[in-house]
């Protein structure tokens, strides 16, 4: 039957990409153990453990935690990156960032403080840091 097996010995693959689409509403965190794709909304926090990709239409309200990420759309948050963040022509963000390495094309819209560098590389790993960043 399906859905019916126990999944206690699956492994993650890492080669799938794990997409919410335009027109999904989310509430609630999501924990990712690779890459996702968000093209609609999340009201809540992400935390993917591979690359996370935000589409022109995606919408976050909550904060981002990955090891890279590259944002068309729009976050309202804490973006929390541990290697590259990529904002593109169409990104909004309304928080603050945090990245070992920043590109932003022109058009992206940003509104926040930005701490680059290894000596904040830590800081991503330690969710008190991020929620203590959050209320501050």
């Amino acid at each position: 039957m399906l859905g019916m097996g126990s999944n206690k010995n699956q492994s993650v693959d890492a080669t799938t990409v794990n997409l919410i689409r335009q027109g999904t509403k989310i509430n609630g965190d999501i924990n990712s153990a690779g890459d996702i794709r968000i093209d609609g909304h999340l009201v809540g926090n992400l935390i993917a453990n591979g690359k996370f990709v935000l589409g022109p239409n995606g919408l976050i309200e909550g904060n981002v935690t990955s090891t890279n990420a590259e944002l068309e759309g729009e976050v309202k948050g804490i973006v929390s990156v541990t290697e590259m963040l990529a904002l593109k022509s169409t990104a909004k963000i309304n928080g603050d960032i945090i990245t070992n390495r920043l590109a932003i094309e022109p058009g992206a819209v940003f509104n926040g403080s930005c701490n680059m560098g290894a000596k904040v590389k830590n800081m991503v790993h330690n969710p008190e840091m991020v929620n203590a960043s959050k209320t501050a």
